[in-house]
């Protein structure tokens, strides 16, 4: 019961940043800047991004849950509740200052520091658990293509 408990915790902790992003992102043509902007050929479809972020935050919770039930002791785990921590604000505080104040620059910005946040992250989860470390992976890959997208819309607009 309790590692149920914890995996519910882990998932619930996760999803934060896209429940709070949900609030800034744009729904269909509801959204005029957004639409207006010229965005790269390889700007996916909007329901890619819901499909793909639910993924994303579902391979992190996974990951947060298998640190928090490492045999390690806490102070062990410490470094990578606060990088977990970080890179979550950071994620949430993206779709703010991206879809919310309208400011690709600074979001691109923060893509970078989220990424190496996450990485940084990553490192710390593969000390204690190595299946942790490769759940984080493709939400690096993601980072790398949301760089990509970001930079092109600051770029050509």
């Amino acid at each position: 019961m309790k590692r149920c408990f914890q995996f519910i915790i882990a998932m619930v902790i996760s999803f934060v940043p896209g429940i709070f992003g949900v609030f800034f992102t744009p729904h269909g043509d509801s959204h005029l800047w957004y639409n207006g902007l010229v965005k790269s050929g390889l700007t996916p479809p909007g329901w890619v991004f819901s499909v793909g972020w639910t993924i994303l935050y579902f391979l992190l919770g996974w990951a947060l849950y298998l640190i928090i039930r490492s045999a390690r002791k806490n102070v062990d785990k410490i470094r990578s509740y606060i990088l977990f921590g970080i890179q979550m604000l950071l994620n949430a505080g993206w779709s703010y200052v991206f879809f919310g104040l309208h400011f690709p620059a600074f979001g691109l910005i923060m893509l970078l520091v989220l990424f190496l946040v996450s990485a940084w992250m990553a490192r710390e989860f593969h000390r204690i658990d190595h299946a942790a470390a490769y759940l984080v992976i493709p939400y690096l890959l993601w980072m790398m293509f949301a760089f990509y997208m970001n930079a092109y819309i600051v770029l050509m607009n």
